[in-house]
């Protein structure tokens, strides 16, 4: 579709409508990936996640840019600003391999820590870089910056995520809301702080995730549309950006390949699998898993993401800085891609699975042998409601609250469950 061959086509980094796509991509990418957290996963495993941002994250990013100055001969804060986003693992990449159940569960907790929290880790290093980059290291403007991107920003977000729960539940309680409606609330919510932040001269992008670990935070019921809507929407921007960049601007940094650039690419992808191996060596993490979490950490769109951010604020320098950064995404995708195939070419002992009722006469015969069989209607409020049918003894739990209602009802963990969904 590109210039160079039917010519639909032809986007460049001034175009508006990259910009426009990409910011709103990058927005709703750290709002549903701080939604989304797991807070108590996080606290389960802060020491696996202190490893992965930690060496796996900020001290790849310190190498990536050390070798963006004796390589590539950059200054300091060009070499921070292309580091911090090659130092980024795409979540949209990492998908697929975080589903197989061959996948180490170590490997797969350590991954999902890292695609989601490591872009909020390193967007910070970005904006400050860009600041040195393009005024200098006054003292005064390096602690007003700081000032804004990470109290005013962050603030501003978390106060517009509070101020929507509460409205939220308050129109839930007097009148109620329709999901559909709901599900675009989620959207709102994002671009609320996203305006909000930068009407402060904060970062938006920054609110955007403190807006969505607000919510989070709270552990307030929010209706599973809440989520899914902003995660869809999500990733038909993600896709959309995807056919932007890929119609030329990516293939750009191919025509200007050298020894040194290959040195840097080379360098760069190697750089946090080494800081993982050193890291990781003496855990008591599981062999396979070392290897998954050492080796699976893809550059891909999030990167293309974050140093779009310096080019879109035009800061001196950052264009050819994209360039460098498409090509070693490029090779990622063929490297890291490549191996996520051939995992699943790979023999793994099987996983363990959980027995499944498959029929109402293995049911029948569950009763008969005197098994405890929770009897759970699950179906939606409209075929519910729209049944007079009740199964005998069944219990009422409603599919987009499973877990409350059945806490509340008192199902217990470790016996048989059988689910009315018809």
């Amino acid at each position: 579709m590109g210039p160079h061959a039917l010519g639909v086509l032809d986007v460049r980094l001034d175009s508006p409508i990259l910009r426009m796509v990409a910011t709103l991509s990058l927005t709703l990418v750290l709002f549903t990936d701080a939604l989304t957290l797991d807070l108590q996963e996080v606290r389960k495993h802060a020491g696996l996640a202190a490893i992965i941002l930690g060496p796996g994250t900020i001290l790849a990013a310190g190498l990536i840019a050390v070798a963006g100055m004796a390589v590539l001969e950059l200054p300091f804060a060009l070499a921070a600003i292309l580091a911090a986003p090659l130092a980024s693992t795409d979540p949209v990449l990492l998908r697929g391999l975080l589903k197989r159940p061959t996948l180490p569960s170590a490997a797969r907790q350590a991954l999902r820590l890292e695609s989601g929290l490591n872009d909020v880790v390193l967007l910070p290093i970005i904006l400050i870089a860009m600041a040195f980059a393009t005024q200098g290291s006054e003292q005064t403007s390096a602690w007003t910056l700081l000032l804004q991107m990470l109290v005013i920003g962050p603030g501003a977000g978390a106060l517009v995520a509070w101020a929507a729960i509460m409205l939220l539940q308050s129109i839930r309680a007097r009148a109620g809301v329709r999901r559909d409606y709901e599900s675009l609330y989620s959207l709102g919510v994002a671009l609320a702080a996203f305006a909000a932040a930068e009407s402060l001269h904060g970062s938006g992008f920054l609110a955007a995730f403190a807006a969505g670990l607000t919510i989070a935070s709270l552990d307030v019921e929010l209706c599973d549309c809440f989520r899914e809507y902003g995660e869809t929407t999500a990733e038909m921007l993600l896709l959309f950006t995807f056919v932007l960049l890929g119609t030329s601007l990516i293939w750009v940094g191919l025509g200007s390949l050298s020894g040194a650039l290959i040195l840097f690419v080379l360098l760069a992808l190697a750089a946090r699998p080494l800081t993982l191996l050193a890291t990781l060596w003496r855990t008591n993490t599981d062999r396979d898993a070392k290897r998954a979490i050492i080796w699976y950490g893809p550059r891909g769109l999030s990167s293309l993401l974050l140093i779009l951010v310096p080019v879109f604020a035009l800061t001196p320098g950052t264009e050819a800085l994209f360039n460098i950064a498409s090509v070693v995404v490029l090779v990622s995708i063929v490297l890291n891609g490549g191996s996520m195939i051939s995992w699943s070419s790979v023999k793994h002992p099987p996983a363990a699975t959980t027995r499944t009722i498959m029929s109402a006469e293995e049911l029948k015969a569950l009763v008969d042998a005197g098994e405890p069989v929770w009897m759970l209607d699950v179906r939606t409020d409209k075929s519910y409601l729209a049944s007079a049918e009740v199964i005998k003894g069944s219990l009422r739990i409603h599919p987009q609250h499973a877990r409350r209602d059945a806490v509340q009802q008192g199902v217990p963990k470790d016996e048989w469950a059988a689910l009315f969904c018809t």
